[in-house]
């Protein structure tokens, strides 16, 4: 017998058939749930003794499926088809296949018309918590009056179907399903029965429901692909319950004006455990992509294209509207492949300022909108005929002088957020002044003879721009350093600040090919600290900390956040009423210190 189980956050559904078929079994749980939606996963097991060779299973109605992973997910007329994604077509006997999904609104029983391989198969609904049915199950029935119910709003308990709202349609649910009904939305208390009780909670809970908690913000990480190599940091050693987004970086722009993979061994062939020879690929992406997202399907994961090294053609790219949509559509197809959510453009930067073997043009700031404008439009057409939500954000300048080269608005309009590189201000590029490379705001003794460095080289400032430019405050996720930027020789007045110095220091991964950078990752200045060697000051008109020690490096001035300024920036974000904060990069906080700082201040 066919079994196809199908959970929502407690309850499920089972599909049956008396077809001859190697898959005896097939089980869809939610793995999370929220106001206004759901994420599950699909699991079947080969219980025959052939190798399951190719699958596909559709429906009619069903979940709200707004995204799926580990296999090709289609809309086909009123049907949802989903089918292998090739590297997992092939199930030995005993074998599992595992795909994933997200959709809006609870999961409801309304699947009709079901096939696997072709075959029709049955549909009934299940309470992943046994109900009654588990001889086993000693929960004491109704003498738990916070009950474990998952299918209603935890935050909201009357709010049966996630819709953030108690209304008639909670009563509704409560009346449709009156008696013994476990796992049932209206089984508000989770007893196994919906009578009175139930009906008293989605009384009581009558209207909006609150808002209360942690502010559910984005957070967004990025993530790099050389992470692999002497950091030794590979994509499951992120803290993925603790991020929203996952920016990928970094692809690369070919010649072609496509883009490209970056390090194509890191991204995609790779051999991680559980991976095999002849899957389409492995590498980063697919444990990113779609081994962990089974995990964590809470995870969007964009690819981030460009950055410092990569930015040189992006001002051929955007130049005319068939460079543009070149670009644009080898995105989609690249997204498609390898299972991303979205784009994140890291053009550094247009007009001018990026690495001298650019290439600028003083037509590249109304370009870069047309080429975004591009974006959007292919990103949400291949969205349509997928089923999917497409992201599009960018990283954008920090210095208010670099971001005169934006079309702040327009650009914007284009983009679901930006984040804003919040740091990089100050650093030992410039040996005469030493400062804060992201302070959150000016200091008015900072001495430097460029005004735009001395008043808005700093988080605020950065922010500031498209505030002005009436950009939704919600539409902005300002950027946090989890590394510092250091200068050595420093004369030892005022502790280092605002002090000359003569020579960049070690980092904390120099090598051969980068020599001594003067960028430190947060783990290790927290060791400097904790050794000794470092004394740890605050600039209380910036709200930020340095380091200084008088010896080391003949005088060592380390600009970084902490804790405490992390927190300053956060109280900033929520504030204004921001989108979110984004981070570079994920490796520097081995210990999560300042993650959990964000976490607690953003997180959800």
């Amino acid at each position: 017998m066919n079994i196809f189980t199908c959970s929502g956050t407690v309850s499920g559904l089972i599909l049956a058939s008396t077809a001859m078929a190697s898959v005896d079994s097939l089980t869809v749980r939610a793995t999370n749930s929220w106001s206004g939606g759901h994420s599950g996963e699909i699991e079947f097991v080969n219980d025959g003794t052939d190798t399951v060779d190719g699958w596909t299973f559709s429906f009619a109605g069903g979940p709200g499926i707004s995204s799926a992973w580990n296999c090709t997910w289609t809309i086909e007329g009123d049907r949802q088809v989903f089918t292998d994604a090739g590297w997992n077509a092939s199930v030995p006997p005993g074998g599992q296949v595992t795909v994933g999904y997200e959709a809006t609104g609870a999961l409801q029983e309304n699947i009709a018309d079901a096939e696997f391989n072709g075959m029709p198969v049955t549909v009934t609904y299940e309470g992943s918590d046994g109900g009654g049915n588990d001889d086993g199950d000693d929960d004491g029935g109704g003498d738990d009056d916070s009950g474990d119910n998952d299918t209603t709003n935890p935050t909201c308990p009357g709010d049966t179907d996630g819709s953030g709202v108690v209304d008639i349609s909670d009563i509704l649910a409560v009346l449709d399903a009156w008696g013994e009904c476990a796992g049932c939305p209206g089984d508000i208390n989770g007893d196994g029965t919906i009578n009175v009780d139930d009906m008293l909670v989605v009384l009581g809970a009558w209207g909006e429901c609150p808002t209360t908690g942690p502010t559910g913000k984005r957070i967004v990480a990025y993530y790099i692909e050389w992470g692999i190599y002497g950091r030794d940091y590979q994509p499951a050693d992120m803290p993925l319950e603790k991020i929203t987004h996952v920016n990928y970086a970094f692809a690369n722009i070919g010649e072609d004006g496509r883009i490209a993979l970056g390090d194509p061994y890191a991204a995609i062939e790779k051999l991680y455990p559980g991976d095999a020879w002849d899957q389409p690929y492995a590498g980063t992406y697919n444990q990113l992509n779609n081994v962990l997202r089974a995990e964590y399907p809470h995870i969007k994961t964009l690819i981030s294209v460009g950055g410092w090294t990569w930015s040189g053609r992006f001002s051929d790219v955007a130049l005319t509207d068939a460079s543009r949509e070149l670009f644009a559509s080898s995105c989609v197809d690249f997204i498609r492949t390898y299972n991303f959510d979205g784009v994140d453009i890291d053009w550094e930067y247009p007009v001018c300022c990026g690495l001298g073997s650019n290439t600028y043009r003083p037509e590249d700031r109304e370009n870069y909108t047309l080429l975004m404008g591009e974006l959007r439009e292919q990103l949400d057409a291949a969205g349509a005929e997928d089923g999917r939500e497409y992201l599009l954000t960018i990283a954008s300048a920090g210095g208010i002088d670099k971001l005169e080269n934006y079309e702040l608005a327009e650009l914007a309009e284009h983009l679901d957020w930006v984040n804003t590189m919040s740091y990089d201000f100050m650093g030992a590029w410039d040996l005469s002044l030493t400062g804060h490379h992201s302070s959150l705001y000016a200091n008015p003794d900072n001495p430097s003879p460029n005004d735009n460095v001395r008043l808005y080289y700093n988080s605020a400032g950065s922010v500031q721009p498209w505030l002005d430019a009436g950009v939704p405050a919600d539409k902005i996720v300002m950027g946090v350093p989890f590394y510092g930027r250091a200068w050595g020789g420093v004369n030892p007045t005022n502790n280092g600040l605002f002090q000359s110095g003569t020579m960049v220091p070690p980092g904390t991964w120099d090598d051969w090919s980068s020599g001594a950078t003067g960028i430190n990752d947060y783990t290790e200045i927290a060791g400097f600290l904790q050794a000794g060697t470092h004394v740890r000051l605050w600039d209380d008109a910036a709200k930020v900390p340095w380091l200084w020690s008088p010896t080391e490096h003949g005088g060592h001035f380390i600009s970084y956040d902490d804790p405490e300024s992390i927190q300053l920036k956060m109280d900033y974000i929520n504030d204004l009423g921001l989108g979110g904060a984004m981070f570079w990069e994920v490796t520097a906080d081995r210990e999560e210190e300042l993650l959990d700082v964000i976490v607690e201040a953003l997180g959800d």
